[in-house]
């Protein structure tokens, strides 16, 4: 911009910022525009995409009706009755995978869900037992509406959570969050870590059942995303950090796991053993989260002509992502190594590919969509503050809009970018943040850090095609 008498007043720049630089060196105001070139060979889908009549309409369909959901909790019950699960029947996270493609924490899990099963009696033979495959099955637990956390797997005698929609009646699960370390989630299935488990199937699940009953059925269920509102105003983003999710939670259910809990005969050491285990794990609300984030992105699922991704997940071997407009089809890459801070001695060397349902959160527009809610998150994956607000920003660029409900207290309380689209991901080269844990890339080892990735870029050219194709027969 020039004066009338022609003096610079101030210069916008796009691109490289070498321009940029050398003017702002001369103190003229300069204003910096991040743009970059589609991603390779994407130009021709992008056109065809941009002029599909439905296309607008669609997403606005599909961002509304992910906006309305909302997620109550409703009852805690095992596997076997909420998914219809049998003996030999094993869910996981991720897209589908067979066992000889399966990564190190993967089958660890696996292994040590055949063990709490009766399978085999002990972890290390139910390799063969899933090498031949004949009683065993695998399938992703997106296909039975229900998410689990890193390696995901679910077994039959598990108690999930379960989740609802008030105005369809429409439900998902997920599985209880064991903590941090060695546990099954992260490949983990040593003594200690199948106690736990029976514990959690024998004691804490049947207490939060009795407890999640009594609450609704006297005051009405635990409002979950109303949880999530709250948490993300004091600190949480609700994939990484979940310390005052978790607090809420046990604050609306604590009376009732005490009266209903003695009421129905559990020990008095049982009630405060549950309540420590629940108040000592920052992380027992992820598991809530991410399947009322599944509930909302499911609410958009089939609707012709969206190019709104409404899932994300891995399974330690590949990252998969499923789009509203192209139904249950996976687009698939490899999983790719997280950038961020280790456990003890542990180093990259150590880490396994990225892995887990959990990135739900971010596919919903919290978790590392929502870094600028929780800049403490990075002294735990990573980076620094003026990065997680940045990060937030970004996300804006590649999102459909915004969920007033979530909001940035630093930002204004501007919602948080939700409703992740294939067409701008690909026409701006910016991949999706996502806040993880690593898991240790041999079975059996557990935890070994925490830190962000983003999916593999070649997925989202991979999806535009496939949308770009649809476009075309309906012409």
């Amino acid at each position: 911009m020039t004066t009338p008498n022609g003096v610079v007043e101030s210069v916008v720049n796009v691109g490289t910022d070498l321009l940029a630089d050398a003017v702002a060196e001369q103190a003229v105001p300069v204003t910096r525009v991040d743009w970059r070139p589609p991603m390779e060979h994407t130009e021709a889908d992008l056109a065809i995409v941009a002029a599909d009549p439905l296309r607008r309409s669609a997403n606005e369909r599909a961002l509304d009706a992910m906006l309305k959901v909302t997620a109550t909790l409703v009852d805690v019950v095992p596997a076997s009755e909420a998914l219809d699960l049998q003996p030999g029947q094993f869910l996981h996270a991720g897209p589908p995978i067979t066992w000889d493609r399966a990564s190190g924490p993967l089958r660890g899990a696996l292994m040590g869900g055949a063990a709490l099963e009766g399978l085999v009696d002990d972890p290390e033979k139910a390799a063969a037992l899933f090498e031949a495959g004949t009683s065993v099955s695998l399938e992703p637990c997106h296909h039975r509406s229900a998410v689990g956390p890193m390696a995901g797997v679910v077994t039959p005698s598990m108690w999930m959570f379960v989740l609802e929609d008030p105005a369809t009646g429409r439900r998902t699960y997920c599985s209880l969050n064991e903590g941090l370390g060695k546990v099954l989630r992260y490949g983990a299935y040593a003594p200690d870590v199948l106690h736990r488990l029976r514990w959690l199937g024998n004691v804490l699940g049947p207490l939060l059942q009795t407890a999640v009953r009594r609450v609704r059925d006297e005051s009405g269920p635990v409002d979950v995303t109303g949880i999530l509102t709250q948490m993300l105003q004091m600190g949480d983003e609700a994939h990484n950090r979940n310390r005052a999710g978790t607090l809420m939670l046990l604050r609306d259910l604590s009376p009732a796991m005490v009266t209903a809990g003695i009421d129905a005969g559990f020990s008095r050491s049982d009630v405060a053993e549950s309540l420590r285990f629940i108040g000592g794990n920052d992380h027992f609300f992820l598991n809530l989260a991410m399947p009322a984030c599944k509930l909302a992105l499911d609410a958009a699922r089939g609707v012709e002509g969206s190019t709104m991704v409404v899932a994300m997940a891995r399974n330690g071997t590949d990252f998969g992502i499923q789009v509203a407009g192209t139904g249950d089809e996976w687009f698939t890459g490899p999983a790719q190594l997280a950038d961020g801070l280790f456990l003890g001695e542990y180093g990259p060397d150590d880490a396994n590919p990225d892995i887990g349902d959990s990135a739900i959160t971010e596919t919903a527009g919290i978790g590392g969509f929502a870094m600028a809610t929780a800049p403490a998150i990075v002294r735990f994956v990573g980076g620094s503050v003026p990065d997680a607000l940045a990060t937030t920003r970004r996300m804006h660029e590649i999102t459909l809009g915004e969920n007033p409900r979530w909001s940035v207290p630093v930002l204004e309380f501007q919602g948080v970018p939700s409703g992740i689209d294939v067409t701008k991901v690909c026409r701006t080269g910016i991949l999706p943040q996502i806040n993880t844990g690593m898991a240790g890339r041999i079975a059996g080892v557990g935890q070994v850090g925490a830190g962000l990735v983003t999916p593999p870029a070649e997925i989202f050219p991979e999806a535009l095609a496939r949308l770009a194709q649809l476009t075309r027969s309906r012409a």
